[in-house]
């Protein structure tokens, strides 16, 4: 496989952003393969920015357990549409979601979405949404959450 090839696999793999994306980020960037991740980390954000004022009326209610049942998380995350709230990348942001809110223990949504992803240290969790809602096309926001801790 030619290396042009190998990095638009690499960086599809990385921000799962569709393949032509990545050919033009790579392309912009003259082959340098950390400015066009950030290319396209932009990308995400601009278009989560459009879609900000759509309204996320449908989604889902993710729970996560962790501890051995010492800790546990409720989470409601939202979208436009219950097709996409059905989209398995859409269930793998809610459980990464509520797998933040168990480990980091965010007080509201502003301190959460500043947080470093745990999976990711040098994504913040809005990053991380902003770039989930550039795959799916839909704006994606953080309901209520709530977490419960034994003897907390």
């Amino acid at each position: 496989m030619s290396e042009i090839l190998e990095k638009i696999k690499q960086l599809r793999d990385l921000t799962q952003a569709p393949i032509g994306d990545c050919r033009q980020a790579l392309e912009e960037s003259n082959g340098d393969f950390e400015k066009a991740k950030k290319i396209l980390q932009e990308r995400g954000a601009q278009i989560a920015e459009k879609k900000a004022e759509r309204e996320a009326a449908q989604g889902i209610v993710e729970a996560y357990i962790h501890g051995q049942g010492r800790i546990g998380v409720l989470l409601e995350l939202l979208c436009e549409t219950d097709f996409v709230s059905r989209n398995e990348i859409f269930r793998n942001l809610a459980h990464n979601l509520a797998m933040q809110i168990a480990s980091m223990d965010p007080k509201d949504e502003d301190e959460l979405m500043k947080q470093p992803f745990i999976k990711d240290s040098s994504k913040t969790i809005e990053q991380v949404i902003n770039s989930t809602i550039g795959q799916i096309g839909e704006n994606i926001k953080v309901g209520r959450f709530v977490r419960y801790e034994i003897g907390g």
